[in-house]
């Protein structure tokens, strides 16, 4: 049992803890900024110290979430390498239109804690495009 391949591929097992964490933060951060702004003006919230948690949290549950390769079993080949390339440019590309939003949040001179949320979500919306890119290039193919 212990010399089972397993069930789905690394970049595939990688993309699903990735994906996990990209969703499951970011909605947490929503709710508790969402409570933080209940009845008390944008320019007045201190969203840092949240902002921060979300980030940190993030890191540490996608090294939980997201597996590392195990030595010897997990080895990339031309098709992962393919697949990866092309999920990442369908997450910088998601990332690239995604920042129109916090660009447009900054002309309109908008308050810090709008900008810095639509920041934070973009690049967050780019992590879920990349690692959904990634299960559809391991489930149907480039």
């Amino acid at each position: 049992m212990t010399n089972e391949e397993p069930l789905l591929p690394y970049g595939e097992r990688y993309a699903w803890g990735y994906m996990t964490t990209a969703i499951a933060v970011p909605v947490v951060y929503v709710i508790v900024m969402l409570g933080r702004l209940r009845g008390v003006p944008a320019d007045q919230v201190d969203f840092q110290v949240p902002l921060f948690i979300a980030v940190g949290a993030s890191i540490v549950l996608n090294m939980f979430l997201a597996p590392p390769p195990r030595k010897g079993r997990d080895r990339r080949d031309e098709r992962d390498k393919a697949i990866s390339a092309a999920a990442e440019r369908a997450g910088f590309g998601a990332l690239g239109i995604g920042f129109l939003l916090p660009f447009g949040l900054v002309l309109a001179e908008v308050d810090y804690v709008w900008i810095a949320g639509a920041i934070y979500l973009v690049y967050c919306a780019s992590a879920v495009a990349t690692s959904i890119a990634t299960i559809v290039g391991y489930r149907r193919g480039l």
